[in-house]
């Protein structure tokens, strides 16, 4: 085979010119709105499809960069806690940075797959592949941490055996007499031991 032909067939199939990270990349902007206690983000269906992730891997995502729990239902997620929308444009960018940008080459072209039980990011456009990480951000330590006399916002989702809602934050266990399952509340833990924390209402 003629040496000139070789080269331009082997130039044929290379990869397109990496372009700038997120050139090829449209995702719709976060829509907030406020719901009492709760913050919904409403269109993140949306934003997974032109992430090309499933919606309950980029909820999950969103909730550790919050920093809190959270719901998803039909596309609609709701997290406890006031966020602005500058806060899940935030938290969308660190999932994209994460679990969608080729390291090497900067394009979104890529798919995220599992091998021996490790979350691998493999890009298409270049060829490239590496394991991701779950992210370990300031929020998300700061949820999973509880200190005698501060207060936290958290959510009631269970009753003790003697009628105090209980409460769950990171590997604690809060017991808050007078709450309610379903109420989000702002308590000041008055003693922590072992596991369990012991509160009040403020």
């Amino acid at each position: 085979m003629d040496y000139t032909v070789a080269l331009d067939r082997a130039f044929d199939a290379l990869p397109d010119q990496p372009r700038e990270a997120g050139t090829r990349l449209s995702v719709p902007d976060p829509a907030g709105e406020t719901d009492g206690a709760f913050t919904r983000l409403t269109n993140l269906n949306a934003i997974a499809t032109a992430l090309s992730r499933d919606a309950e891997h980029v909820h999950r995502s969103i909730q550790r960069e919050l920093g809190t729990a959270g719901q998803l239902d039909d596309g609609r997620a709701r997290y406890n806690g006031s966020f602005t929308v500058a806060d899940f444009e935030a938290a969308v960018a660190e999932y994209v940075a994460e679990y969608v940008t080729c390291s090497e080459c900067g394009l979104p072209d890529t798919n995220l797959v599992r091998e021996d039980g490790v979350d691998m990011l493999r890009c298409e456009a270049c060829g490239a592949f590496r394991p991701v990480e779950k992210q370990s951000s300031a929020s998300t330590t700061q949820a999973s941490t509880l200190a005698e006399g501060q207060t936290y916002r958290v959510e009631i989702t269970g009753t003790g055996r003697k009628g105090d809602g209980v409460a769950e934050r990171g590997k604690y266990t809060i017991f808050v007499p007078g709450a309610r399952e379903g109420d989000v509340a702002d308590v000041y833990i008055e003693n922590i031991s072992g596991t369990l924390a012991f509160a009040r209402r403020v």
